[in-house]
């Protein structure tokens, strides 16, 4: 067991899946249509994989036709963003504020009220449900 922190305090956390580890330390992407996220219609909350941390509340989630779980919205002050330019385009990359790891993208293509599309790899998400 690892040791992990979110706004709740720290705690025991089961060791990352390889691939978890590629998305969430090494900036990889999950195969598009991969996540049974994409298919979650509970409520709930969507956390960090990599520390627990609070991430999305399901009712900003949505069916962007991506092939990865999106969301219109993150929860205040969970993500922070920076500039993505490798592989020949410009993005602007989603991390978990806490712990630092490689959650996605956002794009300026969502649905109102935001207009963001936050395009996320499941692997990184842990979804607990209310």
């Amino acid at each position: 067991m690892t040791q992990s922190c979110s706004p709740t305090g720290c705690g025991p956390r089961a060791p990352l899946t390889p691939e978890q580890e590629h998305i969430l330390r090494e900036h990889g992407t999950e195969y598009p249509g991969s996540s049974p996220l994409n298919h979650e219609k509970r409520s709930g909350l969507y956390h960090c994989a990599g520390c627990g941390h609070p991430l999305f509340e399901s009712g900003t989630k949505y069916e962007s036709g991506s092939g990865w779980p999106s969301f219109y919205d993150a929860l205040p002050g969970a993500v922070e963003t920076t500039q993505d330019s490798r592989h020949g385009m410009v993005r602007t990359e989603v991390h978990c504020a806490a712990c630092k790891g490689h959650l996605g993208h956002v794009f300026p293509d969502g649905p109102r009220p935001t207009g963001l599309r936050y395009c996320m790899n499941g692997l990184a998400l842990d979804f607990r449900p209310s």
